[in-house]
């Protein structure tokens, strides 16, 4: 795939964030809920095929792929049961990734609009937004209930682009899964990988323009395309 990228001297006019693993490095809460959704199924899994494989899927994607007969009613109530394990598991270390707070504030100081696109279930976005009292720097939350497919597709990005009226061209998306960095790369946005789980490489292979360890540490062309001083 040719990637192309925006000219290094653009400044962005939206900022979009994925939630899980990059505003909050909580992953492998996520990942333990899954494998003991999983084991409950009947089916075995490792934890790095759901860091792979998950990552920004629905979680109807995700249960038609581990039982391909489960039923609405089933699927709804075992995707409810994986959720509340999660938030109870995840609880005792919720905490904003380095330096977040900080680049909200900057970015609203700008004037740029910042928007999450996130997989995660609407109780879930509502434990990390409001459990962290951030739902107010954020224009617009996009969840997965309002899209057709989940990442990999691009469907959740544009769907943010659109709700702050801004070309996915000015959008730069930051991701910590390598189904995000492809969402973005294919809505025609430029990505930052955020290393909670992926390396960089795995990261830039997929179409990453840069990547962070977290928000304290960016580059600084980055930090110029977000006008920061």
């Amino acid at each position: 795939m040719e990637l192309r990228y925006t000219s290094s001297m653009q400044t962005y006019r939206a900022v979009i964030f994925d939630m899980d693993g990059t505003m909050v490095d909580n992953m492998r809460f996520h990942t333990e809920a899954w494998l003991v959704t999983a084991a409950e199924l009947g089916v075995v899994l490792e934890a790095a095929t759901v860091e792979r494989d998950f990552a920004g899927k629905k979680n109807d994607e995700i249960l038609r792929a581990l039982k391909p007969s489960m039923l609405a009613d089933e699927m709804e109530r075992v995707a409810t049961e994986k959720e509340v394990a999660y938030r109870r598991i995840a609880k005792a270390h919720l905490a904003p990734m380095a330096g977040l707070v900080e680049l909200l504030a900057a970015l609203r100081a700008n004037g740029t609009p910042c928007v999450v696109a996130t997989a995660a279930s609407a109780d879930n976005r509502a434990f990390v937004l409001d459990g962290l009292a951030l739902r107010s720097s954020f224009a617009a939350v996009v969840g997965a209930e309002m899209v057709e497919r989940g990442k990999p597709h691009p469907d959740i990005f544009l769907r943010a682009a659109e709700e702050v009226g801004v070309e996915p061209a000015h959008c730069l998306v930051f991701e910590d899964a390598v189904n995000g960095v492809l969402a973005a790369r294919a809505a025609g946005m430029d990505a930052a990988g955020v290393r909670t789980i992926e390396s960089a490489e795995s990261l830039q292979a997929a179409g990453a323009r840069w990547s962070v360890q977290d928000y304290l540490r960016m580059p600084d062309d980055l930090r110029a395309a977000l006008a920061l001083r």
